[in-house]
């Protein structure tokens, strides 16, 4: 397979002080435009994101979209997949540090895969996402997949 280049883009507009202030961030596709804020331990305003919140969306894209890209190699089907990333961070004396990401998936309606290979399809799928590769050298990746009977309504 070649090699296939692209890029995204998204544009952050910021107004004020770093703890005063207050941006938009917007997808260069149009996909999303959001308010943005420093992270502070007050906690953020209302339909505002941060950075690390911005890193979690990424992160359970990533991973919910390779798991399902897996799961179908393996010969199996979901009915749904939900993934959540938790970013967690440190404030010390050099700044913000990301410390760990950990990806929660349920699997809804799973056929054709053992659950018992949940584990390995995991790790595959960390290997193999793209953001999971962008942070692993310098943040601790975990993650644990379930699976769910519950029937899925619409929407």
């Amino acid at each position: 397979m070649s090699t296939v280049k692209f890029s995204r883009s998204a544009q952050l507009t910021w107004e004020g002080t770093v703890v005063g202030g207050a941006g938009r961030i917007a997808a260069g596709t149009g996909a999303f435009d959001s308010g943005a804020t420093f992270p502070t331990l007050r906690g953020e305003r209302p339909q505002t994101t941060t950075p690390e919140e911005l890193l979690a969306a990424s992160h359970a894209t990533c991973f919910g979209i390779g798991l399902r890209s897996v799961i179908a190699r393996e010969g199996g089907t979901a009915a749904r997949i939900v993934v959540v990333a938790t970013i967690t961070a440190e404030k010390g004396p050099d700044g913000i540090r990301i410390r760990s990401s950990h990806l929660e998936g349920t699997i809804h309606s799973l056929q054709g895969v053992d659950e018992k290979s949940l584990s390995s399809i995991g790790h595959v799928v960390e290997k193999e996402c793209t953001i999971s590769a962008a942070i692993k050298n310098s943040v601790e990746i975990t993650h644990h997949l379930s699976t769910s009977t519950e029937s899925i309504s619409p929407g």
